[in-house]
């Protein structure tokens, strides 16, 4: 009980830490450097509306390409296990690492990541504060000295910890981590308590920070009638197709990056500079999207907007991480469930909230197979 404790609270002030880093990159790459300001969310003190300086929008390549450079460099030198989204960094040390992860991972993943977002890519904070908090797990349990089984048990504490703290969702993220790293059901019993207890610690020390509200303002919802369920089943079917095509552009986009014939370091800036040409059109793709994902929630977005955006989040989350970029893969696939759902809402006429969070659940389940 004691360790679930310590990595809450360790958990949840580093992802305090990567969410000022977050911030503080957003300010110099896309305020400072682009003149372009994104809809935040409120809860999160943002603004609800874009904003951008004279230039308009033609200085999002520049940012995002300088920051694939910086990200390249840090790590293809310092740590190559912070490329990508994390996850596969994390499955990889908790089965064949015994839960292992070297010290240098945590610091460079929280600053790789905090980059790649804050200059505009198209990744979500997630999956990095999860591989940050399994690093801080790891440094716990070798100074503790523990053995191999209850190092990935330390490591599942330290995810559910970090998840936990970003997206707010304690009893959520507990039963994620589980599921996402492990098979055995036994073993996924055992942990429950652990990681439970770790979120909601993270949880509860988080919001001393910045509060208890949910992310997103959900206005109060009726019971949805039968053809509300109706409709949000033929709504699961396209979720299904959507969550099919996700990995598919995603890998073969990874694909065509590692062929390619530059140095390593090089490939971010490439991703970045092809997911700024895409935002010269479509500046609703860049970062993690949480306040277009508000917008679509209270139904501001046209139909026509919402149907592009499904798929082009998809493309430009691709070329971020699959380039190498070190940003998470959770916040776009629910930013392509709420524009689905949005979308969904306004085709049949009802009320897109409830389609969104059912479009939200609905891609994230499908993709991730959780």
């Amino acid at each position: 009980m004691i360790d679930s404790v310590v990595l809450g609270v360790t958990g949840a002030l580093a992802a305090q830490v990567f969410i000022h880093l977050v911030e503080w990159s957003q300010w110099f790459f896309l305020s400072f450097i682009a003149g372009y300001h994104p809809p935040g969310l409120i809860t999160e003190g943002g603004t609800a509306t874009e904003s951008m300086g004279r230039f308009g929008l033609w200085l999002l390549p520049v940012s995002l390409t300088l920051g694939g450079l910086i990200v390249g460099y840090l790590v293809t030198k310092f740590a190559p296990e912070a490329e990508g989204h994390g996850t596969d960094t994390a499955i990889r040390a908790f089965h064949r690492a015994d839960g292992a992860l070297r010290a240098r991972v945590p610091p460079i993943k929280m600053v790789a990541s905090a980059l790649t977002i804050g200059s505009g890519g198209s990744a979500g904070r997630e999956g990095p504060a999860a591989l940050i908090a399994a690093g801080i797990a790891s440094w716990y349990a070798s100074l503790t000295e523990r053995d191999p089984a209850d190092r990935r048990l330390l490591m599942l504490m330290g995810m559910s910890a970090g998840l936990a703290a970003i997206f707010r969702s304690p009893i959520g993220t507990s039963l994620f981590v589980i599921e996402v790293l492990y098979t055995e059901m036994e073993f996924e019993t055992g942990a429950l308590l652990y990681t439970m207890l770790a979120s909601i610690v993270a949880y509860a020390v988080n919001g001393m920070f910045v509060g208890f509200t949910p992310l997103f303002r959900i206005p109060a919802l009726e019971v949805p009638s039968t053809l509300d369920y109706a409709w949000f089943a033929v709504m699961g079917v396209a979720a299904g197709v959507v969550a099919t095509l996700l990995p598919v552009v995603f890998y073969t986009i990874r694909d065509f990056f590692k062929s390619m014939p530059v140095p390593a370091m090089l490939k971010p800036a490439i991703g970045g500079l092809l997911l700024g040409s895409l935002a010269l059109v479509l500046p609703e793709v860049i970062g993690g999207g949480y306040g277009w994902m508000q917008q679509a929630i209270d139904g501001q977005l046209l139909v026509g907007t919402l149907a592009v955006l499904v798929f082009a989040k998809i493309l430009a989350m691709s070329l971020t991480v699959s380039s190498g970029g070190s940003g998470g893969v959770f916040a776009p696939s629910l930013f392509v469930g709420t524009m689905l759902g949005a979308m969904s809402a306004q085709v049949v006429h009802q009320d897109p909230a409830p389609f969104a969070i059912v479009g939200m659940a609905a891609v994230f389940a499908g993709a991730a197979k959780v």
